[in-house]
């Protein structure tokens, strides 16, 4: 199994009271509250659209709920702190008091729409700047102990397809995460998940090689996700659509999961949930 490596790797998470056990991979299922992220599967800007996403997600396994108002595809608008906030806050508000159970993380950089969305009843920040956005963001995910998703991005969502260069992509992803997480770690923060950030600032060649290497961040105890559901890693390399990219990327959620992902960030969670089925049978003790 990926996950037996000498490294002790954590894989409890405390999301508002609530302890998950990471050791057995969990889904995470996407909702955009947005008009223009890259799959138009998953824009689902109505609080309507967004309860009946959520209500599906939970029904075909997620355990989680991403929830993000600020599309961070290539090249988007950069909209304002107050509109982002005005798009998430009543689906936030709104899926907590229907399914009061269900965990929901943020998928914002800005520590006001975090916050917000914290009190609102949210339980996890998922951040694609790992702070480097915002610089009150590590403070504000101290205060509010929750859950921290550290990503690697360099640059803006409007600016990182012309910093995608490396000399050794994982060596410089790895230096960052050790630099980042010791800053969280000195500041109080317990609970630190990593992401590669497949597709942000990175070239086709850099994606396969981070996910190559995926095992090998175990180095740094944490917990993985791994997103890259419907994305050009998968389309462009077969020459298809981010529609049409759902069999892409079910196999390539599998190979994460033999690589050690624990959490799998996803449009599809009926689909991720059979894969992590599958990768657990085979990974059973079970004898036949």
């Amino acid at each position: 199994m990926a996950q037996d490596t000498f490294f002790h790797k954590k894989t409890t998470l405390n999301a508002g009271g609530k302890l998950i056990d990471l050791s057995t991979p969990k889904v995470m299922g996407i909702i955009n509250i947005t008009p223009d992220s890259f799959y138009a599967g998953s824009r689902k800007p109505g609080v309507d659209e967004a309860l009946q996403q959520a209500e599906k997600m939970l029904a075909d396994g997620a355990a989680f709920l991403d929830i993000g108002a600020y599309s961070s595809r290539p090249n988007a608008e950069d909209i304002s702190i107050a509109e982002e906030t005005e798009r998430l806050l009543p689906a936030v508000e709104a899926i907590v008091t229907a399914f009061p159970d269900a965990v929901l993380s943020i998928d914002t950089f800005r520590a006001r729409v975090a916050e917000a969305a914290i009190k609102a009843g949210a339980h996890i920040i998922n951040d694609i700047s790992g702070g480097t956005l915002d610089e009150g963001m590590f403070a504000t995910v101290v205060r509010l102990q929750v859950p921290y998703i550290l990503m690697h991005m360099k640059g803006t969502p409007q600016t990182m397809n012309q910093l995608a260069q490396y000399d050794d992509v994982f060596t410089e992803e790895l230096d960052y995460f050790v630099s980042r997480y010791q800053q969280l770690k000195q500041l109080g923060v317990h609970d630190v998940i990593i992401d590669p950030g497949f597709g942000f600032a990175k070239k086709n060649e850099h994606n396969y090689t981070l996910m190559n290497r995926l095992q090998d961040f175990d180095i740094l105890g944490l917990p993985t996700l791994v997103g890259i559901s419907r994305k050009r890693m998968i389309y462009g390399l077969l020459d298809t659509t981010a529609a049409e990219a759902l069999n892409g990327t079910t196999v390539l959620n599998t190979i994460g999961l033999m690589k050690g992902a624990n959490i799998l960030r996803v449009h599809d969670v009926k689909e991720a949930m059979e894969a992590v089925k599958i990768w657990e049978m085979v990974n059973s003790s079970k004898t036949f």
